[in-house]
């Protein structure tokens, strides 16, 4: 049995990118792994020629009857892969040589540790660099507020997953990963390699883009959710984030303003002051 289950499910994507996506997995210098590509798109004919370019046998491609939406496809790659660990991995971006070999050594050496990633260099629109929270600690004070792990160079021990019954939910999509790790909190340790790991491809037809109202949503529900159930790490992030100003906005439909926190304020149709919120 392979050590690794690659699992990229791709959608619509740029031949050119998958492309550039496939050879950055067969060219790691880690070598035991098996690849599963999940076509989401069972009309695009396109991408069946691109995949049918290589002859590598670590390739599974499998292509679903109709569409099924990013947390299913997920899901059904989760069920399908073999691998000790699986790494997550999405069509357009691009893996360094040494992401799988060092997320494997990680892992080996470190059994407390559920999840593992590392840091994320922009291309394309942007030449950022994708800085994130090195230790367990740090990542867990931050994921009340938001996702400090990037889902595209994450390696997840399979175990805690199938052992604690966790799994994408589509509810939460397009923000499914935070979700994910959200869910992991309570089972396990996270750590961010310090190093590039992946390039992150950056253009106008993201998902972060395109449906940004929608994943905003899903952020605060997911937020909001992990700051009751935390509070210790709740209060931890409020000695990291700005105690005046605007720290929290919630409107109806993207626009309609409901409530809003200023000033440790909370404000009904951001306008009305109804209680003070008291921050140590």
């Amino acid at each position: 049995m392979p050590r690794v289950s690659v699992l990229t499910p791709v959608y619509n994507t740029n031949p050119a990118h998958l492309r550039e996506c496939i050879d950055s997995i067969l060219n790691q210098t880690f070598t035991d792994f098996e690849f599963l590509i999940l076509n989401d798109s069972p009309d695009n004919t396109e991408l069946d020629a691109v995949i049918s370019e290589y002859s590598d046998r670590r390739i599974q491609y499998i292509k679903n009857e109709q569409n099924l939406g990013i947390s299913k496809s997920r899901n059904k790659l989760l069920k399908m892969a073999h691998g000790e660990y699986v790494a997550i991995f999405d069509h357009d971006d691009i893996s360094v040589p040494s992401r799988l070999e060092q997320e494997v050594q990680y892992l080996d050496t470190h059994p407390h540790v559920g999840v593992v990633s590392g840091l994320l260099q922009g291309f394309g629109n942007t030449d950022k660099l994708y800085t994130k929270p090195e230790t367990d600690t740090e990542i867990k004070i931050m994921l009340m507020d938001g996702c400090p792990i990037a889902h595209t160079a994450c390696m997840i021990r399979k175990s805690v997953l199938t052992q604690n019954n966790i799994e994408y939910e589509d509810f939460f999509s397009p923000a499914e990963d935070y979700r994910l790790f959200a869910q992991l909190m309570a089972f396990t340790h996270f750590y961010n390699i310090q190093d590039v790991l992946v390039k992150y491809r950056t253009h106008d037809c993201m998902t972060t883009i395109n449906q940004r109202k929608k994943m905003a949503m899903a952020h605060k529900n997911i937020a909001l959710e992990l700051q009751n159930k935390y509070p210790a790490y709740t209060a931890e992030l409020y000695k990291i984030i700005p105690k005046s100003g605007t720290q929290f906005r919630l409107r109806l439909f993207g626009f309609i303003p409901l409530i809003k926190i200023k000033h440790n304020w909370i404000q009904l149709f951001e306008c009305i002051p109804i209680i003070k919120i008291k921050r140590r």
